[in-house]
């Protein structure tokens, strides 16, 4: 599949430590990347030309237009939770829906639950 996105044309959206781009004026999928590490909230910033996310402990930069890893990193000893990504082009920080979100599934997850649907 040719994408002959712009960065102007897409919109981002992160969960369960995927991200999907989508043609901002038909919805259409244009790509989809998994995080190899980490689970669940994926932090999401738009950075110029790249796209920062954030997994549980791990972070990516991906190209925005194709979806493909540039770089990652463990962090190593840094550990877990709800991250902020902050750059000098913009910000995106998980606040309380987030963090509601992070601890329903945390929740779940100790009552041997299968997951958690939003509303």
């Amino acid at each position: 599949m040719t994408n002959e996105n712009t960065i102007n044309d897409l919109v981002f959206t992160g969960f369960n430590k995927q991200v999907i781009a989508l043609d901002r004026y038909s919805g259409k999928k244009v790509w989809e990347w998994k995080a190899e590490k980490g689970s669940g909230y994926a932090a999401i910033l738009l950075d110029g030309d790249r796209l920062i996310v954030s997994v549980q402990g791990y972070i990516y930069c991906l190209d925005p237009l194709t979806g493909k890893q540039v770089w990652d990193n463990e962090l190593k000893g840094h550990g877990t939770g709800i991250p902020s990504v902050v750059s000098v082009r913009g910000s995106t920080i998980g606040g309380p829906a987030a963090q509601s979100a992070a601890d329903a599934q945390k929740a779940a997850a100790a009552s041997g639950g299968a997951g958690v649907s939003g509303a």
